[in-house]
């Protein structure tokens, strides 16, 4: 039997890792198509086809990158510590005009406990025309601790972003010094949080101006106190039923089975400390949910930003703003908690974006494998239909384990198309025809437009030509995006466990036109300097995009914070509207496009 097909009907609610006891054997096949060579072997899962065309080429072997690994634990992955890192955000962390790359590293069980150094996280300086420089030392920021997410935002608001690191142990808040160095300040603002933390995201929920910062929690994890471990198993020390299975196999425990942490929002007082305040602000994530990425994003058109929390095993939770300071917990009216089987999901990534250009915002979310990402789409009055397999997105998705997604133009024609990292948590897979594999391909969709009767989206996948970036085997974890070499063509980055990273160029025979925006808020209008929890909308003939600015989403990464616009032919654009963070509305004339453009409140 075709295996998409046989596991669009036999699709279970799967934790991302493996449930005690509990052995979760779905079966496999093979796989082929009349397009292309689909195979699976103990290497790879995906599609090369060897007349496609040649859209991200990897450029990392001409670059310093090439030297960075992200360590995370041992190969054998005994412990689920192991298995979440490596993310990466891009900031220009020198107002250059050029993005920057920032790859956070993970660690090891014995670097935490003192017996080794720890993994350096490193910032690389783009100098241009796809050279960089290591400035890591430079800049202070190689924070050796356990990393596990990233997030940018300027929230001192003096025009220098600034880098809060999510870590299992101690979280950091980098200060942008504004000379090309960082300090860490979060022991000074209250940050410095103690556990397992992940995908945080800044944003201003009560419009004063000043970000405020949530960071979503995993697990309680103690070092100290290991849950059984397949290596137990090999020695002989875990016995019978008394382990975690996948399929029959005996692989490392979690996250059910081990104690959720709580979610932590922070509101960012007048002295530029940071306040606890998940409880009176109604986000108090009652179920100690397993929590991997989150965004702040106005999602009813109200102008306040609103929160989506995408969590692993457990339902998503959107928050939506009353105004007031408050926010009410609304995943499961909104229909955004579970798949549309009614299941919860092993949800890891975000991808945040207007996909179908009616004006709202929609969200991309990644699983496990042996289940379909999810493709949200929002109908407005936070309402969202799950839309995945209408918009081609699920049957395909089925047998890789996504990470990070990102929507992103890849090809200038004004929408949005759909990339995802992918990467398996269990060695062992590879040891086993599965129809899975350790090791696995990138996927990036091609956003068709609307078509037929009820102007349904629909993406397809685009087949990746040999040897390029599309067409490696990764265990990716974290994906940027940005305009790297700034020829208005989107790039992108993955982050890789035990590996280098892959910068990916965009080579495509991309012919649209396109406009980038940087955006300046008034701070003494209540406006963050940089613009979080803006939108902008722009329109060229009967096309309506809109575009947010944010911070996190991913899978604990974060993209460039420009606003790029995909054009297609249109040779100017008829109105550029921004709702700026405070809610205040400000049209801006448009004379000039193919450029980067400034635009201050």
């Amino acid at each position: 039997m075709n295996f998409i097909k046989k596991f669009s009907l036999t699709v279970v609610s799967l934790s991302l890792f493996a449930v005690f006891g509990l052995a979760q054997d779905q079966g496999a096949g093979g796989v082929s198509t009349g397009e292309a060579k689909v195979y699976t072997s103990k290497r790879t899962v995906g599609i090369v086809d060897e007349k496609a065309p040649k859209i991200y080429e990897d450029v990392t072997p001409q670059t310093p990158l090439k030297d960075f690994r992200c360590v995370s634990g041992t190969k054998d992955k005994a412990y689920i510590v192991e298995t979440t890192g490596c993310t990466a955000a891009v900031i220009d962390f020198d107002n250059d005009g050029r993005p920057d790359i920032f790859l956070l590293n993970a660690s090891t069980i014995d670097a935490e406990n003192g017996k080794e150094k720890a993994p350096k996280s490193a910032l690389y300086r783009n100098l241009g025309n796809w050279r960089f420089e290591d400035v890591t030392e430079k800049a202070g920021i190689a924070n050796e601790r356990w990393g596990m997410g990233v997030a940018v935002g300027d929230y001192d608001n003096d025009g220098f972003s600034d880098i809060f690191v999510s870590n299992y142990g101690v979280s950091r808040l980098y200060k942008n010094n504004g000379n090309g160095t960082f300090t860490d300040v979060a022991p000074k603002v209250g940050l410095d949080l103690k556990g397992w933390y992940t995908g945080a995201s800044f944003g201003d929920y009560d419009k004063d101006g000043k970000l405020d910062l949530f960071v979503p929690a995993y697990l309680e994890f103690d070092l100290k106190n290991l849950p059984v471990s397949p290596l137990d198993v090999g020695k002989g020390t875990a016995t019978g039923r008394n382990f975690c299975q996948f399929r029959g196999q005996p692989v490392m425990c979690g996250p059910r089975g081990l104690k959720g942490a709580k979610d932590r929002l922070f509101h960012q007082k007048a002295d530029g400390t940071f306040e606890d305040v998940s409880e009176k602000a109604g986000v108090k994530d009652e179920g100690n949910y397993y929590g991997f990425s989150s965004v702040f994003v106005d999602v009813d058109n109200d102008k306040d930003v609103d929160l989506l929390v995408v969590n692993d095993s457990t339902p998503k939770q959107l928050y939506i703003n009353n105004g007031d300071g408050t926010f009410e917990e609304s995943g499961y009216p909104s229909g955004i908690a579970l798949n549309e089987n009614g299941r919860e999901q092993a949800g890891m990534g975000l991808g945040v974006g207007d996909y179908d250009n009616d004006g709202r915002v929609d969200f991309h979310i990644t699983n496990f494998s042996d289940d379909s990402n999810t493709l949200y789409r929002n109908d407005g009055e936070a309402n969202f239909t799950d839309i995945t397999f209408q918009a081609g997105l699920g049957e395909v998705s089925i047998p890789f384990l996504g990470w990070g997604t990102t929507f992103l133009d890849y090809d200038n024609d004004g929408w949005k198309d759909v990339a995802v990292a992918n990467g398996h948590v269990y060695p062992v897979v590879d040891n086993f025809q599965w129809g899975t594999s350790y090791a696995q391909q990138i996927l990036l969709f091609k956003n068709l437009k609307p078509a037929g009767t009820n102007n349904l989206v629909r993406f397809e996948r685009v087949a990746a030509a040999p040897n390029t970036a599309l067409s490696a085997a990764m265990v990716a974890r974290g994906i940027v995006v940005a305009d790297f070499d700034s020829d208005g063509r989107l790039d992108m980055l993955v982050n890789n466990q035990d590996s280098a990273p892959c910068l990916m160029k965009n080579a495509g025979d991309t012919k649209g036109n396109w406009l980038a925006l940087k955006l300046v808020g008034d701070t003494a209008k209540k406006t963050p300097k940089d613009a979080i929890g803006s939108t902008v909308y722009v329109t060229t003939g009967k096309l309506r995009q809109r575009f947010d600015v944010t911070s996190g989403a991913g899978y604990a990464s974060q993209n460039e914070q420009l606003i790029h616009i995909g054009l297609g032919d249109a040779a100017k654009i008829d109105a550029l509207e921004i709702v700026w963070a405070n809610g205040e509305t400000q049209k801006v004339a448009v004379e000039k496009i193919n450029q980067l453009m400034t635009v201050k409140q």
